[in-house]
């Protein structure tokens, strides 16, 4: 549809925001929300904290030295969630066309909307006044004809910012703008970019697009366009996107680990995690992975493996995992471990064939709906007790997810 209106609602210092609304105490200071454990890094910090220089992913001791009197919150992941969801739920007052992409962020495209509430910015400001009456938390929105700009035009006024880009302004916006702040172009593209003397999206707009294609293949063609601030791309509202490619749980640990009993622990319970939601979701798959990060936190490695059949039972994956596990020579203690299910088929309700598979696949959905009612590992492998609830460090995933298969559960 041409002439759409589109909304980024992104929320400012989400977590920091919930818990200082939590905790009165915390307010106006300087706070650092981190994982559980002691080698967790900050998740978010509140603008006094950002003020100061603590950024997202520093290590503690590194936030405390830019913030010497910064006060540290443990995340309460299931807080955040439940804000989360009362969130998207105010933006489906507005319209079903809401894609969500992350815990904290949103896109709305209220262009059938428009006739009912007025016109974007009536919307935007009913949605932040709903939020910060009902939570007590603020959040930016953008408004532009397209998810590119919208989403360029909610970081532009920062906190509790309402920013419109109008077609007419597009051109002007972008001459300035740097690359960095466009979706989609990480540090490595960057540099490739700087490397050929762009530094501006009014550059890269200029670039002829044959060069850019010689140097980035077809993407080539899709920087030009983002260049310009052009993106077709629609909202995808929860339920209509794509199937799910795979299922990962990745953990960072509490303390460096190198003794192989202790990595297998960590592998079963990772397995289990990958496997409860897969058999939940009623998904198998063939391709299994693993991701190991070193304690220096900047090197790592990862492996797969394709089976010759579709798995989704823990036992199997962990199996399968074993063997990539030892065609890796580690060259340092672990920091963070990462289990991958992919290759993924949808399973039928029939049980297998065999009575030995019969009863294992039983056995699996008992545990699972037991975990279902009394919470994530009620019921789990023996040789997980000492580490249940205390392994390692469970921040919210970026592909978390309202509802469907990345609704990963929290602690």
């Amino acid at each position: 549809m041409k002439n759409r209106t589109i909304l980024h609602i992104d929320m400012d210092a989400f977590f920091a925001s919930v818990e200082q609304q939590a905790s009165p105490d915390l307010r106006g200071k300087p706070i650092a929300v981190t994982g559980a454990g002691s080698r967790a890094v900050v998740t978010t910090s509140s603008y006094e904290a950002r003020a100061l220089g603590v950024r997202t992913g520093m290590a503690v001791w590194e936030a405390k030295r830019c913030c010497p009197h910064l006060v540290l919150v443990t995340g309460n992941n299931r807080s955040y969630t439940r804000a989360s969801r009362e969130i998207m739920g105010m933006m489906q007052d507005y319209s079903p066309e809401v894609e969500v992409l992350s815990i904290d962020e949103a896109f709305m495209d209220v262009t059938r909307s428009l006739s009912i509430f007025g016109n974007a910015e009536n919307i935007a400001r009913q949605l932040k006044s709903r939020i910060r009456d009902g939570l007590g938390i603020t959040c930016s929105v953008g408004i532009a004809h397209n998810k590119l700009l919208a989403k360029l035009a909610s970081d532009m006024n920062k906190p509790d910012g309402l920013t419109i880009i109008a077609p007419p302004d597009v051109p002007a916006v972008m001459e300035r703008l740097p690359i960095g702040a466009l979706c989609g172009v990480g540090k490595k593209m960057q540099r490739h970019l700087n490397q050929m003397g762009i530094y501006t999206c009014g550059e890269l707009g200029r670039c002829d697009e044959a060069r850019l294609i010689r140097r980035f293949g077809a993407i080539g063609t899709h920087l030009k366009q983002m260049g310009l601030g052009r993106d077709d791309s629609p909202v995808i509202p929860c339920g209509e996107e794509g199937e799910v490619k795979s299922v990962s749980h990745s953990m960072t640990l509490e303390r460096d680990i190198e003794a192989r009993e202790d990595i297998l622990r960590f592998l079963l319970q990772l397995s289990d995690m990958v496997g409860n939601r897969a058999r939940r979701y009623r998904v198998a798959g063939k391709t299994i992975g693993l991701y190991v990060r070193y304690a220096d936190f900047f090197t790592g490695i990862g492996k797969q493996t394709t089976l010759p059949g579709y798995v989704s039972l823990s036992d199997d994956i962990y199996r399968a995992v074993l063997p990539i596990l030892d065609s890796i020579e580690l060259q340092q203690p672990v920091r963070l471990l990462g289990v991958r299910l992919s290759n993924l088929k949808h399973q039928s309700e029939q049980l297998p064939l065999f009575e030995d598979e019969r009863k294992r696949v039983a056995a699996a959905r008992a545990v699972d709906d037991l975990n279902q009612r009394f919470g994530a590992m009620a019921v789990t492998f023996g040789t997980l007790v000492p580490v249940r609830g205390s392994g390692g460090s469970h921040v919210i995933s970026p592909a978390w997810r309202p509802s469907g298969i990345r609704n990963v559960e929290v602690e």
